[in-house]
């Protein structure tokens, strides 16, 4: 019976390679890789010449597919890779994993690095519970509602965050959310990494004073225990989502910063969307 087997690589220093990674990508058949180039690079490091195909996030639902087809058809041995980390964890691998998973193949971890792990284990936080959210939303509105959501939920969060948009991020938390604590880790692993602590404050303005923060890749651990949350409103049953609405609106807002509004105060935001729908479509029905 075929095994496929979810390899974790490197984040950054070569030296982290595990021997097991090392003797797996020699032993399989095929590796099927995020990018083949990034991949090539590393099994040139580890004098490893086995044949690998792309598979990434454009192409793995219907390239795990195949390759699952073609592990059962030949009986072998595939390994996926990402280029760098463990796969599926913000990073592809999720098709072929779950399409071998459906035909009862094996699926077998070899742990290594990820950055978000190494970022929490130097925090100098409470992470004994912590939720993991990857890239969060570029529009300022979706991030934050999704920030007032897990500030809501969790009390501890790990996210990833590009060079360009660091910055920007940890203002916005500042602003919504001065009393999270955040550990801010750039290049994990490699000769330039460096973390940093403090307050949402604290945090921006050393991102702000550092000429090179655009440069690098980021992770960041949010603690929300210190968190000072506003309260929620009436439950929907006393005061209707649809009263809400309108309240928000008479105020000067338009319907959809309203339900932007509502779902700060802690409004579901599937809840705060059908209210919504519900209303145009009153409206819609007086205009007739």
């Amino acid at each position: 019976m075929p095994t496929l087997y979810v390899v974790a690589t490197p984040i950054g220093n070569l030296n982290d390679m595990t021997p097991r990674a090392v003797e797996t990508l020699r032993s399989v058949a095929l590796i099927a890789a995020e990018d083949t180039r990034v991949t090539m690079k590393l099994l040139n490091r580890f004098e490893i010449s086995t044949p690998f195909t792309a598979c990434h996030q454009h192409n793995e639902e219907g390239k795990g597919a195949w390759l699952a087809e073609k592990m059962l058809t030949e009986n072998i041995d595939v390994a996926v890779t990402t280029d760098a980390g463990t796969p599926c964890i913000s990073d592809p691998g999720y098709g072929l994993v779950k399409a071998c998973v459906e035909k009862g193949i094996e699926v077998i971890p070899v742990p290594g690095c990820c950055a978000s792990v190494s970022a929490l284990s130097v925090s100098g936080f409470d992470t004994r519970e912590f939720a993991f959210y990857g890239f969060l939303p570029r529009e300022k509105k979706d991030l934050r509602e999704k920030l007032m959501e897990m500030a809501r939920g969790v009390s501890v969060a790990a996210v990833h965050e590009s060079p360009y948009r660091v910055t920007e991020l940890v203002e916005v938390i500042a602003n919504l959310l001065p009393q999270t604590r955040i550990s801010c880790s750039c290049d994990l692993t490699k000769l330039h990494e460096k973390t940093i602590r403090g307050t949402a404050g604290e945090v921006l303005d050393m991102l702000r004073a550092n000429p090179k923060t655009e440069k690098g890749e980021y992770c960041l651990i949010l603690d929300f225990h210190e968190v000072v949350l506003p309260e929620e409103k009436a439950p929907a049953a006393e005061v209707s989502l649809e009263a809400q609405l309108v309240e928000q609106m008479l105020e000067g807002l338009d319907l959809r910063d309203a339900q932007s509004e509502l779902v700060l105060q802690g409004a579901k935001k599937n809840a705060v969307k059908q209210a919504a729908l519900r209303l145009k479509k009153l409206f819609t029905e007086d205009e007739e």
